[in-house]
């Protein structure tokens, strides 16, 4: 997935670049307001993430021409600015999402995520079959086969190993797990993380190639085992 980053703090837009990269996406920065509709429309990001006061111009103003583009972003807005209204006004204006600085770096992760499944869906683009080494997962119907048989999944058993399919081989830290799944930012001090890693790994077992780690101090990963 492409995502612009535009924002006239360099510090930060070198920051983020590195780190979405390290997650796999392309990422594309731009520090000039006066850049930005051009570059949109000549690189078409299925996301951007734009900083609401840009220079000296309230990107706001902007979001009209920027959702009238033929390929337009979903748009997350990143602000210092966190009065109710003003997260109003921006999602009233056409932004599709909102964020706070400072803001945690696995909660932007999260959120670009869902902008980019959003995006997939507006575009017809998104399929419905997830495959993950002998899984296949159907989205609509939420159900998981492996060659004849099916797993019998719960409902946040399902999320759970959904999210582990779209990342196959990387580090999903216990914050990522919590906003995805439960849609929490914030640890509940509870091991209702662990308890139900636990129960998709057992689930697991009857696919001998596929596996959950528990990395500690850092997250959990799901291992495809090459035969």
């Amino acid at each position: 997935m492409k995502i612009l980053i535009a924002d006239d703090e360099l510090p930060l837009l070198s920051f983020l670049k590195r780190g979405l990269e390290s997650e796999g996406y392309e990422v594309i920065c731009e520090s000039d307001v006066h850049n930005l509709i051009a570059i949109i429309s000549r690189e078409a990001p299925e996301v951007a993430v734009l900083d609401r006061m840009f220079g000296d111009t309230d990107s706001l103003v902007l979001l009209q021409s920027i959702k009238r583009l033929p390929s337009s972003p979903m748009v997350l807005l990143l602000t210092a600015m966190d009065d109710v209204s003003d997260r109003v006004d921006g999602l009233r204006q056409g932004a599709d999402d909102y964020l706070c600085k400072p803001f945690d770096f696995e909660e932007l992760l999260a959120r670009i995520q869902v902008l980019g499944r959003r995006a997939s869906m507006a575009g017809g683009a998104v399929d419905d079959k997830l495959t993950c080494g002998p899984l296949t997962l159907f989205r609509d119907q939420r159900i998981v086969r492996h060659g004849a048989g099916e797993l019998k999944l719960t409902r946040i058993e399902y999320d759970l190993l959904e999210f582990f399919a779209e990342n196959p081989r990387k580090v999903l830290s216990r914050e990522r797990i919590l906003n995805r799944v439960w849609q929490s930012e914030k640890d509940p001090l509870t091991n209702i993380v662990d308890v139900y890693i636990s129960r998709v790994r057992q689930k697991l077992s009857v696919v001998d190639v596929l596996t959950i780690e528990t990395l500690r101090g850092n997250g959990y990963r799901l291992t495809i085992v090459n035969r």
